[in-house]
C-alpha cells in the first residue's frame, strides 16, 4: 500500500518574534498538522487543506520543505503501508487556533526555540530535519540545543 499526505511547519510573526505552531497528536507526540491527500488534490492543496482542518489556521505556502518517507503497518489491515509526507513552509493568515478533537490532543503556538525544544524531546525523529530547514529559511538558530 502507499499513501500520501501532506502538511506544513506554519509559523506567524507576533511582536517580533517568530511562533511555530506545534500539535500534540493522539499519540502525545509533538508534530505538525498533515494529512492524506484526497483524490483530485494538488498536494499543495491537501497541506493548506490539513491545516486548517486540524488547527483551524489558514495560511499561504512560502516554500516546499521536505518529503518525508517511512513504513508503518496499517492498524486495521495489517499491511505495510509506503508514507509518503510533504512538509511546506507556510505562512499563517489566522492565528486563532480551533484543534480537531477527534484527530488531535491539543495545538499551541510556541515561540521558536520552544518549539525546536518540543520537538527534540517529545516529536519524531523524522521531523527534525524538516524543522531545521524551516528555521534555516526563517533565519532562526536551531539544532544547537
Amino acid at each position: 500500500m502507499r499513501e500520501v499526505s501532506a502538511g506544513g511547519v506554519v509559523y506567524r510573526k507576533r511582536h517580533g518574534t517568530v511562533e511555530i505552531l506545534v500539535i500534540e497528536d493522539r499519540y502525545g507526540k509533538v508534530t505538525f498538522p498533515k494529512g492524506k491527500q484526497e483524490p483530485g488534490e494538488t498536494i499543495e492543496g491537501t497541506a493548506l487543506r490539513e491545516i486548517a482542518e486540524e488547527t483551524g489556521v489558514r495560511g499561504r505556502i512560502v516554500c516546499p520543505l521536505a518529503v518525508v518517507r517511512y513504513q508503518y503497518v496499517h492498524p486495521r489491515e495489517g499491511k505495510l503501508v509506503d508514507k509518503e509526507v510533504h512538509y511546506f513552509l507556510v505562512e499563517a493568515d489566522d492565528g486563532a487556533v480551533r484543534p480537531q478533537m477527534e484527530e488531535i490532543n491539543e495545538v499551541a503556538w510556541l515561540p521558536a526555540r520552544e518549539a525546536w525544544r518540543r520537538q527534540r524531546e517529545h516529536g519524531y525523529d523524522n521531523n527534525v530535519a524538516v524543522l531545521m530547514k524551516a528555521f534555516a529559511y526563517l533565519g532562526l538558530e536551531g539544532g544547537t540545543d
